[in-house]
C-alpha cells in the first residue's frame, strides 16, 4: 500500500530515482533548460528549487548540502555564483514547465523545464 507516499515512483527504485533527479538537476543547472517527460519534469521542479534556495544562502554548510546532489564542480559553482544571486530577491518559483507535445516513439507527454529570468 502507498498510503501517504508523496511523489511519483517513475518505475524506479529510490536509489535510481535519486540518481535520475541528480543528473537532471545538474543538466538543468548547466544548460538552464532540459526537455524530458512531463512526469520527470514535475518531479524535478521541487528538487531543483530546494537546491536554488540553498544557493541563495551561500554559506559553506549550504554548499555542502547542495554538493550531495550536484556532484559536478562546475555546476555547483554556477549554482552558487550565478543562479543563487540571480534569485536573491525572489521568494520561490524559479522554474517553469512548458508542455511540448508527445514523443514520437512511445507517445509520452514531453515537457521542457527551464529556469525563469531573475
Amino acid at each position: 500500500m502507498r498510503h501517504r507516499k508523496a511523489g511519483r515512483q517513475l518505475r524506479r527504485t529510490s536509489e535510481q530515482k535519486l540518481a535520475l533527479m541528480r543528473g537532471l538537476a545538474t543538466s538543468l543547472i548547466e544548460h538552464e533548460k532540459v526537455e524530458t517527460t512531463e512526469a520527470k519534469a514535475k518531479e524535478l521542479r521541487p528538487f531543483v528549487e530546494k537546491l536554488i534556495t540553498k544557493a541563495k544562502e551561500g554559506t559553506l554548510h549550504a554548499r555542502r548540502l547542495a554538493g550531495r546532489h550536484v556532484r559536478k564542480r562546475e555546476a555547483a559553482d554556477k549554482l552558487f555564483q550565478e543562479i543563487g544571486p540571480r534569485y536573491a530577491s525572489r521568494a520561490g518559483g524559479y522554474t517553469r514547465i512548458l508542455k511540448t507535445g508527445h514523443r514520437k516513439g512511445d507517445g509520452a507527454e514531453m515537457a521542457r523545464i527551464e529556469l525563469i529570468e531573475g
